[in-house]
């Protein structure tokens, strides 16, 4: 099967350089020209057909950049791919968290730390899978020849550091806003095969 993994489009907060988690933005008006384009380069490819199902967090970021790349195809939620929770530092930049003990304690743990008030990275990524054994599975038994996610960084982080090939741990799969991947997945056997990463997008 064919999959496209997407970071949403840039939102306000992304060009402030805050921690945008749970905070529910639209993506930039400019944003949307470059998705649009996009789109249309899809669109020129040969061969290109729309994909069968498209996998979205719930948060609006993510959704409307998914109804601007795909417009034709309808959306299926996943809870399990929202963003992670940075509880304190929620939509704040390091500028506003730079004396904070807290922050520089996470800093120092290479953010392995759970976030005051929030998730840990290991909860976020345990939830981020979860949810990809999901759609993995509702991909099988729907005969899914072409499959996308419009999800965020960290989601993408989470789970091509645990089924990318080539290899890479965590920090090595970080994605620009409205940039992603193309991946060839054996639906039946990503598990042990990992995903196969054919083409950065973007």
């Amino acid at each position: 099967m064919i999959l496209y993994m997407f970071r949403h489009a840039a939102v306000q907060g992304n060009r402030e350089l805050r921690y945008v988690g749970t905070t529910d933005e639209s993506i930039l008006p400019e944003e949307r020209e470059k998705m649009e384009l996009r789109r249309h380069a899809f669109a020129a490819e040969k061969r290109w057909k729309e994909p069968d199902r498209v996998f979205v967090s719930p948060l609006i970021r993510c959704r409307e950049t998914a109804a601007i790349l795909f417009p034709s195809s309808e959306q299926t939620l996943v809870p399990e791919f929202r963003e992670i929770s940075f509880g304190r530092f929620e939509n704040k930049n390091y500028r506003e968290l730079t004396g904070d003990p807290d922050y520089q304690r996470w800093i120092d743990s290479g953010g392995t730390m759970r976030f005051p008030d929030g998730e840990s990275r290991e909860e976020f990524q345990k939830r981020c899978l979860e949810g990809f054994d999901r759609i993995m599975d509702e991909c099988r038994n729907a005969h899914a020849k072409r499959a996308a996610m419009i999800v965020h960084g960290g989601t993408v982080m989470s789970i091509l550091s645990a089924y990318g090939k080539p290899a890479g741990d965590y920090y090595s799969f970080q994605v620009h806003p409205g940039c992603g991947y193309r991946l060839d997945v054996d639906v039946k056997r990503y598990r042990k095969k990992g995903v196969k990463i054919v083409k950065a997008l973007g």
